[in-house]
């Protein structure tokens, strides 16, 4: 078993050729070839759907479905490990990653490096797949089962929401200016709100918006990333919003972003305490728990123009740059965020 390798694609996308591909084992090829490391993101926004399904699905539910808890969070972590492949066959298939294009810079493209073949890449499509459907599928046919039976349709609807972002983010919504609102509404409303309704059978705009502090800070990561390369992606008619809006406003957009973060939390304390208690505003240390380096790092490098030639600080991360400080923040402001979440359910469960 290759637990380091294991540990390390959950941590960073891994530079490795051909040869080192072949010594892997099995875990850590998919790992690799799905990006893992930002499944952690998807993984967040699931615990997250069930912390508040545990404190907040009506005045009437009495008991927590821990294994509809568990199949939200497979169904979407596997769902989006989907969307990751689909990713890349997709653009393969148009020639998007050749001639040396930045998907291929920060980490290896399972068909464009030659790790899989297409029909290979296929078979993980259909397994990874087929866990994601499996596991929406039994929410869907359960749902009587959840603590207060909601309507299966409307899980199913969920599901086969989930479905079309998976297979249309790429393409066309990627090349229309609609990729970074997907990200917003998936990791928010769609995973969080429509996870919280599969694990309680109960809809909630109050658990719809507390999902928007957690939304914005995986919408800052998409949007490093297409800042990163609006250039390269300009060329190609890839038409995401920061290719339209250009390098400086999409930075300035990430900075007011990155402050919401921090604002809309206190503000939920009062405007939806249901979901949010005092406790919550610990996500206010996620500055001081960052690197001072990466403390100022963040504001600096959103605040500058992108380098022209790769700093001497990013030689283990170039061509990532925006994205790669939106990314470690992220990671932070998200287990803050689970955290915080956590002690206050469990200081709820023991008052009431």
């Amino acid at each position: 078993m290759q637990y380091k390798m294991w540990i390390k694609a959950l941590r960073v996308i891994p530079r490795i050729n051909k040869a080192e591909w072949d010594d892997l084992d099995i875990v850590s090829r998919w790992l690799v070839a799905t990006r893992a490391a930002v499944l952690v993101m998807t993984m967040t926004s699931a615990i997250v759907a069930g912390l508040l399904a545990a404190i907040g699905g009506s005045p009437n539910v009495q008991l927590f479905s821990w294994w509809r808890f568990v199949l939200v969070i497979i169904g979407l972590v596997f769902a989006h490990a989907t969307n990751n492949l689909i990713n890349d066959l997709t653009d393969y298939r148009k020639g998007v990653d050749k001639g040396n294009y930045y998907r291929t810079q920060y980490g290896p493209q399972p068909l464009e490096s030659g790790l899989l073949t297409i029909k290979q890449l296929y078979g993980y499509i259909a397994v990874t797949g087929g866990i994601a459907a499996a596991a929406g599928l039994a929410l869907v046919l359960t749902q009587k089962f959840s603590p207060q039976p909601g309507n299966p349709l409307v899980t199913l609807g969920l599901m086969v929401a989930g479905a079309l972002f998976v297979l249309f983010y790429t393409w066309p919504l990627k090349y229309i200016a609609l990729g970074e609102l997907t990200v917003l509404l998936v990791w928010g409303p769609l995973m969080i709100g429509g996870g919280f309704y599969a694990i309680t059978g109960a809809w909630s705009w109050g658990a719809v918006a507390a999902s928007l502090p957690y939304a914005l800070a995986t919408m800052t990561v998409i949007f490093g990333k297409h800042i990163d390369k609006h250039k390269e992606d300009k060329e190609k008619k890839i038409y995401t919003l920061p290719v339209l809006l250009g390098e400086t406003l999409s930075r300035n957009l990430v900075i007011i972003m990155l402050a919401l973060q921090y604002i809309l939390p206190v503000a939920a304390v009062f405007l939806i305490p249901k979901y949010y208690s005092w406790i919550m505003l610990l996500v206010l240390l996620t500055p001081l728990l960052l690197k001072k380096q990466e403390r100022q790092t963040i504001l600096h490098v959103f605040s500058h123009p992108r380098p022209s030639e790769m700093p001497a600080e990013a030689k283990e991360f170039w061509p990532l740059w925006y994205v790669a400080a939106a990314f470690i923040h992220t990671r932070v402001y998200g287990g803050m965020f689970v955290l915080a979440m956590i002690i206050q359910t469990v200081l709820w469960k023991v008052i009431h």
